[in-house]
């Protein structure tokens, strides 16, 4: 089923997590590793898609932290809530012009998840790549959907989380003032 996306309200409830270029974090890495080794790809991603740019959360098998917008498959697979699959981009017209498929980088391989919450925003995905073609059955997907629905649920946890701190910091300098 495809969303129907206002980008200015994704956008907010991407920069309410206040998630972007924040440090590496063990628990999201931990996750990208268990899904290399889970389906056995070289390449695993946590992408947060900004306005601009492609901003990757956390990265196994890869050094960059961000793309632009333009490049990924990420901002095409936050379209979609069902998990966006390129099985072979070679003979897949969605992505044939896409500069990591067609360029060195040599992309053959994208299977991603949205990062969908509770308000019904795409804020990114939750990708396995590789550079040779590959296939994976209905089981796969759904476990890339809980993998995405893990850090979902994790940011929205550490977002709650700053929200009462900061709750409570206010009504303790309220507190203080009033004494």
């Amino acid at each position: 089923m495809d969303v129907t996306i206002n980008e200015k309200e994704r956008l907010e409830a991407l920069y309410e997590m206040e998630i972007l270029d924040t440090p590496a974090d063990g628990s999201f890495n931990k996750l990208t590793k268990l899904a290399a080794k889970i389906f056995n790809v070289p390449i695993v991603i946590i992408s947060l898609v900004d306005s601009d740019r492609i901003w990757f959360k956390s990265h196994f098998g890869l050094e960059t932290q961000q793309i632009g917008k333009d490049l990924g498959l990420c901002a095409s697979a936050i379209l979609s809530d069902d998990v966006y699959l390129v099985e072979d981009a070679r003979n897949d017209l969605r992505c044939l012009s896409n500069p990591l498929v067609a360029g060195d980088f040599g992309l053959q391989f994208y299977a991603a998840a949205p990062l969908k919450t509770k308000e019904g925003y795409n804020l990114g995905t939750f990708c396995v790549l590789d550079k040779r073609q590959r296939y994976i059955n209905s089981d796969q997907q759904e476990m890339l959907k809980q993998m995405a629905s893990i850090v979902i649920d994790e940011m929205e946890l550490r977002i709650q989380s700053r929200k009462v701190i900061r709750k409570y910091k206010t009504r303790i300098e309220e507190l203080e003032n009033n004494l």
